[in-house]
């Protein structure tokens, strides 16, 4: 999980600083007219060695000890909603923040357990004026936890063979995040409403397996 969030950490920090060396004009033109101090915000985002790491339960501490007049009340095995997000990032932290070890009762059976029994190795990273722009995890790897998770969820093992076949035959640790490319793009441009970052429509009931 460590090099997962070194990875994701890392990939925030290249795009960022290859757009603002290309596009730099461009960048210009959204601080001047679309949210002022963008560029300021970008070059301080690429000049941190690294984000603040706090983990799932300290963050849920920090939220109950802010006073904030939350919409969604906080508590441990809750998930955390976009207030809190940027309430981490914006006011706690000051900048990027990455949240890890989430519980396993609000996360996917293919995240690997944690030895503490009640956390999976999962990650977030959060970003002002946005939140969660990076999601990931390192994944289940021995075949019996994950079938035995599969059925504590509720699902069907037999429904999962394409993906418990990756671990009968054979696999290794590792780890994966997915990048939301509409939520970089809010970050990028400081546009503030994510509609407006889709470059083209998409519609429910069209991905068939």
């Amino acid at each position: 999980l460590e090099e997962d969030m070194d990875l994701a950490e890392q990939l925030l920090v290249s795009v960022t600083r290859t757009v603002l060396t290309e596009c730099h004009e461009d960048l210009g033109l959204f601080d001047a007219y679309v949210s002022q101090g963008l560029l300021a915000r970008l070059e301080q985002l690429c000049q941190k060695k690294h984000f603040a790491r706090i983990s799932y339960t300290e963050a849920i501490e920090i939220l109950q000890k802010s006073k904030k007049n939350f919409i969604y009340p906080v508590s441990f095995g809750t998930d955390l909603q976009t207030e809190h997000e940027r309430f981490l990032a914006e006011e706690y932290c000051s900048g990027p923040v990455i949240i890890y070890n989430y519980p396993a009762s609000i996360k996917p059976f293919y995240m690997r357990n944690n030895d503490d029994g009640v956390t999976v190795a999962a990650m977030d990273v959060l970003v002002p004026h946005i939140g969660e722009i990076i999601g990931g995890s390192q994944r289940e790897e021995r075949l019996s936890v994950l079938q035995t998770k599969i059925q504590q969820q509720g699902q069907t093992p037999e429904a999962y063979w394409w993906y418990t076949d990756l671990r009968r035959f054979g696999t290794v640790p590792h780890a994966g995040f997915g990048l939301g490319f509409e939520r970089l793009v809010m970050l990028l441009t400081g546009i503030g409403n994510i509609r407006d970052c889709i470059p083209f429509p998409r519609t429910p009931g069209n991905l068939d397996f």
